[in-house]
């Protein structure tokens, strides 16, 4: 009798592969009948990863996106699953315990009923316990394997680790092979040794198109056992993204796998409500590059999920840096010169750092890492010049083991900066907090949700979760996408407007439009910015957004506050980084010229120092 192999449409994964946000809840309820019809999927990925963080980016409760989402997925006898970072849950940073918990808690109250769990360090210790945790919560637990390509990640590597999560109570196993850099034939050994271990475990592969391998993997881990494959669709496959599923349906079809039918005029249904959502304001974050396969990748490894944010804050830190190479007299680097020499630099980096996977968060530690040594030297300036305190805990090993020994440069430059190097278990390293933002919500007078869910959401994203509340990531998104129609529909040619009125959801908003590498004025969003005071300008080696603190306990400065040279007075967050920017002189504060979450340019003054 044939084997069924059965296809999961990965929604939420599509769309982040493809660029920085994820449809609004109405266009994800109206869209779910016509994937329900095509008949094909046993199961959909509906939440997870960045999908909750980006809903708060613009203005929507992804608690109530995430109910009504799963709903008629279940009624239809659907499962749903959804990506979690074990010790990181849905964010960048680590989270206490009793945060952990009280995630796998809520979505399953949420309605979603598979949880894929991977650690980017591959590091039992954060694995585990998300284990037990989602397995306590009710909900099943899908253990997954980070796949790379490197000396250290071989079959036998990945084997082992598929065994320690087995016994830990896994009730699935996950190949994510989020590079899509995974070898075919590695990646069937590695499914036949698992199934020799454990014959009746369910394995799921996960990979990404961009290097072109996908394809390939997918037909030789289906020989070797695989049960469940993740699948994309037109017109967000292929690319940064995932193998369509009417190719996998009619290989693994030929290759004699009993496979489920496509309803094609579903399939079309549902591909032009995508189509729709693009021309609504999604395809206004999907760069052109991000349709393409691109065999480079293989190199770097870099993952499909990332690419997606990765060219669009790629165009930025081009501008910003064509700009410094106007100023100076340089010429100007094009988008594929920058790509390359950042693809160069990732490989170069890696190693050098231990060999983490290239998946979140440490996909974009090692890209950013990279990205700011190729910045840097391109202005004359030496490598490793700029790391940013969460890099720097990746490399001191506070959120987990690295695979690999650590460069003897990098160390001798921890030890001169009195950072220590860590063997503990992470999660002691991030205390429990959840009273604190129980008392945070008590005091704004905000409810805690239905299961708790809205504490969850502010425990999990503090600064994202201010924001959507007080109505500025509303603002600041429909800002930002007024001005992204406006450069997209500006005439060509010497007769460019300077300002322009674009409607967003019937708001209409006045744009300010900038042409070449001439940047933006900083700081002008909805609220009015301070007059510059006396002293010496501290200006920003970067572009990006400005904060004064990067966490909700942490204390600002403030006007009239004395600082030492050296002191961080504040940080740019740029690429999901928070970058501590330092007091480049000893004095007193005199002004800050920004508010938090302002877009900044390289070279923007950021406070005085008098």
């Amino acid at each position: 009798m044939a084997k069924e192999i059965k296809f999961s449409l990965v929604f939420r994964d599509m769309w982040q592969s493809a660029g920085k946000y994820q449809p609004r809840v109405d266009q994800l309820v109206k869209v779910a009948p016509a994937i329900i019809k095509m008949g094909c999927f046993d199961r959909i990925e509906t939440n997870g990863g960045g999908f909750e963080q980006v809903n708060l980016l613009f203005g929507e409760n992804p608690n109530k996106a995430v109910r009504e989402w799963t709903k008629p997925f279940h009624e239809a006898g659907i499962q749903t699953h959804m990506l979690d970072r074990a010790l990181n849950g849905l964010r960048m940073s680590p989270c206490p315990k009793d945060l952990r918990k009280l995630f796998y808690k809520v979505k399953k109250a949420q309605g979603t009923d598979i949880t894929r769990i991977f650690c980017g360090l591959n590091d039992p210790r954060n694995v585990i316990p998300s284990i037990k945790y989602a397995k306590d919560a009710g909900m099943i637990a899908q253990a997954a394997l980070c796949i790379t390509y490197s000396p250290l990640h071989t079959v036998d590597y990945y084997v082992g680790l598929a065994k320690q999560f087995i016994e830990a109570g896994a009730d699935e196993i996950c190949l994510k092979d989020m590079a899509g850099i995974g070898r075919p034939v590695s990646l069937g050994k590695i499914v036949a040794g698992i199934k020799a271990y454990k014959k009746d475990i369910i394995i799921q592969y996960h990979s990404h198109a961009g290097p072109g391998f996908n394809a390939a993997s997918i037909l030789e881990v289906c020989e070797a056992g695989c049960d469940y494959v993740d699948v994309g669709m037109s017109p967000l496959s292929w690319g940064t993204g995932h193998a369509d599923v009417i190719t996998i349906q009619e290989m693994l079809k030929d290759a004699g796998f009993k496979v489920k039918d496509i309803n094609m005029e579903a399939y079309m249904e549902v591909r032009t409500q995508i189509q729709e959502m693009m021309d609504d304001f999604l395809g206004y974050y999907i760069p052109e590059l991000n349709h393409l396969n691109n065999s480079l990748l293989v190199k770097p490894g870099l993952p499909g999920g990332m690419m997606g944010s990765l060219m669009t804050d790629l165009e930025d830190n081009l501008k910003s840096l064509n700009k410094w190479k106007v100023k100076n007299n340089q010429p100007e680097l094009t988008t594929d010169q920058l790509l390359v020499k950042l693809f160069d630099e990732v490989a170069y980096v890696w190693p050098k750092v231990g060999y983490p996977c290239l998946v979140t968060p440490f996909s974009q530690y090692v890209k950013n890492l990279a990205l700011m040594n190729v910045i840097q030297m391109e202005k004359g300036k030496e490598r490793w010049s700029m790391i940013a305190d969460t890099i720097w805990d990746m490399i001191l090993g506070k959120a987990g083991q690295l695979p690999g020994p650590v460069a003897p440069e990098l160390v001798e430059m921890a030890k001169a900066e009195g950072r220590v190097f860590l063997e503990n278990d992470p999660q002691e390293n991030y205390p429990d907090d959840l009273d604190s933002f129980r008392s945070k919500m008590k005091a704004n007078g905000w409810e805690l949700g239905q299961d708790d869910e809205e504490l969850f959401e502010y425990a999990m994203h503090p600064s994202q979760y201010e924001a959507y509340k007080s109505g500025k990531a509303k603002a600041d998104f429909e800002e930002d996408l007024a001005k992204r129609k406006a450069a997209k529909n500006a005439p060509k040619g010497e007769a460019q407007p300077q300002t322009i009125t674009v409607t967003v959801n019937g708001q209409s908003y006045k744009v300010d439009i900038a042409y070449g590498v001439q940047a933006p004025v900083a700081g002008t969003g909805t609220t009015p910015l301070p007059a510059a005071g006396e002293g010496h300008e501290l200006t920003s080696p970067l572009e990006g957004k400005f904060f004064l603190v990067k966490g909700s306990g942490d204390t600002p400065v403030k006007v009239g506050d004395k600082v030492n040279e050296g002191d961080v007075v504040c940080y740019v967050e740029a690429m999901k980084t928070y970058n501590a920017i330092k007091a480049d002189k000893t004095g007193v504060i005199t002004s800050i010229l920004l508010n938090a979450g302002d877009s900044v340019s390289e070279d923007d003054v950021l406070m005085t120092i008098a």
